[in-house]
């Protein structure tokens, strides 16, 4: 199919690639601007517009969708279809129209569960069983469109927001080259009314620990936010981020360590911490992270 792609971050590369290996004809890719990044602030292109680049894709960055000429060069492309994952404007409906087919999202949730800009994160932060990943069509309404295919997976015990994302990215891939391949076979599923939920954006104030909550909800956290913004807590006048955890046996007073093991007390239960890291360093495991700090038992955070 001839298909104008639309994404941004880490999470859409896999996608581009599934479509162009399944053999689809890539009209052009959208992605956000160049932004200044790292030391010297210059522009950096995101990571769909170097892969695209990479692929010898046509990549377009407008700032906004919204005027008459940025349409009629969507339009112009003549896509059967548009793919959109992760991409970050919203989508006028001129442009929702443009394609022959409209326009498909793959979504980081189970519809109508976490619609909106982080649903991986709440996902793990709620304490969900499971998520996947929906094709949804798309209509003006934030993450409303009707459904036409679902795919499941259980949310592991100890699983990240990095890790988890990861899974996703591939699984929506993998969707939506089956989704393209049998569309004129899927019966789009209206989103139904009970249910919604909406996934808001992480607000990094968030992300400091409070140790007198119950250890389920510190590890959920922990995770949930793990590696952005990062849950953290200071020690010593020191902020440590916390980007990996898992429920523990213990009790204390809570934010008290109880062992050598970085197993933190918590206002029921404990949480072991398995990987943190400093401001200006790089992350490691607690192991590597107590030989350079020292966090004994009975220490206070």
């Amino acid at each position: 199919m001839r298909i104008v792609f639309m994404g941004t971050p880490d999470f859409s590369v896999p996608v581009l690639d599934a479509l162009v290996q399944a053999g689809h004809d890539i009209a052009a890719v959208y992605c956000q601007p160049p932004r200044p990044a790292g030391r010297g602030k210059k522009d950096r292109p995101t990571p769909v517009h170097a892969r695209a680049e990479a692929l010898g894709l046509e990549v377009r960055h407008p700032v906004s969708l919204k005027s008459p000429e940025a349409q009629a060069e969507f339009a112009a492309l003549n896509a059967e279809v548009a793919v959109v994952v992760a991409y970050g404007l919203i989508l006028p409906q001129a442009i929702l129209d443009a394609p022959d087919r409209g326009c498909l999202n793959i979504h980081a949730s189970l519809l109508p569960r976490w619609r909106g800009a982080a649903p991986i994160h709440r996902a793990i932060m709620a304490g969900d069983a499971q998520t996947g990943v929906c094709i949804m069509q798309m209509e003006a309404g934030l993450d409303t469109g009707p459904v036409l295919l679902r795919v499941e997976t259980p949310i592991g015990a100890d699983e990240t927001t990095a890790e988890l994302h990861d899974r996703l990215s591939t699984l929506g891939a993998d969707a939506i080259v089956s989704a393209l391949a049998q569309l004129d076979a899927l019966t789009p599923q209206a989103q139904p009314d009970v249910g919604v939920t909406y996934a808001h954006k992480i607000d990094k104030a968030e992300a400091a620990l409070d140790w007198s909550r119950d250890a389920v909800e510190v590890d959920r956290q922990i995770r949930g936010l793990s590696p952005f913004p990062g849950a953290w807590f200071e020690h010593g006048g020191v902020r440590i981020k916390v980007l990996g955890s898992r429920l523990a046996e213990g009790q204390g007073q809570a934010g008290v360590v109880l062992d050598d093991a970085l197993t933190v007390a918590c206002a029921s239960g404990a949480v072991q911490l398995t990987r943190l890291q400093k401001a200006g360093r790089g992350a490691q495991d607690a192991t590597e992270f107590l030989r350079g700090t020292a966090l004994p038992a009975g220490s206070k955070l």
